[in-house]
């Protein structure tokens, strides 16, 4: 048997869950918390394989109360499931460690195979939850440049070299390649060229 505890606010929510996966030979339900706080206590007691968390609570959320339960057992399966897919949200449950991010509109075949799947250690994601990371990793947000980044990058932009960026800035020419090194990094670009012509088309240097 997989032992499953539900983590929602809604007492309609979690009697609808507690039925669907009842209906299944293979899930019991070891446990209910309406919220993130009572998760995190009941699962001391109730040592589930599986957890299934809903996001936004009152009180600590669904994303804390995953961080503190997998502070305590880092071999816990948590399943966030719930009705928001931002990618905010869907970013913030995956770096807590959730297992995996389901939406409530899944069928009751797709939640019990997914808590199967959560229980072996495989992660599971709703289809656009899924399209929405792998989005995320083809297309990252790209890193802002610091001050004096910015500062460095504009002397470049007027024809200053290493040294002459050092003595403007009362830094070394080591300093100021280092900077420069770390601007290529942010914009994807190989040369200083490429660096003042990128950042000048992201209006970066103001």
């Amino acid at each position: 048997m997989i032992r499953v505890m539900l983590v929602d606010d809604h007492p309609v929510v979690r009697e609808g869950l507690r039925g669907m996966l009842e209906a299944e030979a293979d899930l019991t339900v070891v446990g209910e918390a309406g919220s993130g706080d009572e998760a995190v206590a009941l699962d001391r007691v109730a040592e589930p394989d599986v957890v299934l968390m809903d996001l936004r609570m009152p009180g600590l959320d669904g994303v804390g109360a995953t961080r503190r339960i997998l502070r305590e057992q880092p071999g816990r399966r948590i399943v966030v499931l719930t009705t928001y897919e931002t990618d905010a949200d869907i970013l913030r449950a995956v770096e807590a460690g959730a297992s995996g991010y389901l939406l409530k509109d899944a069928s009751r075949a797709e939640l019990a195979n997914a808590i199967r799947a959560a229980a072996r250690g495989e992660t599971v994601l709703a289809p656009s939850v899924a399209g929405k990371l792998v989005n995320r990793v083809r297309n990252p947000e790209p890193q802002p440049l610091s001050a004096r980044e910015v500062e460095v990058l504009r002397l470049v932009a007027k024809g200053g070299t290493n040294a002459d960026i050092g003595r403007a800035l009362h830094i070394s020419e080591a300093t100021v390649k280092t900077h420069l090194l770390r601007v290529f990094g942010k914009l994807g670009v190989s040369d200083r060229t490429a660096a003042v012509t990128t950042a000048m088309s992201r209006n970066l240097l103001g």
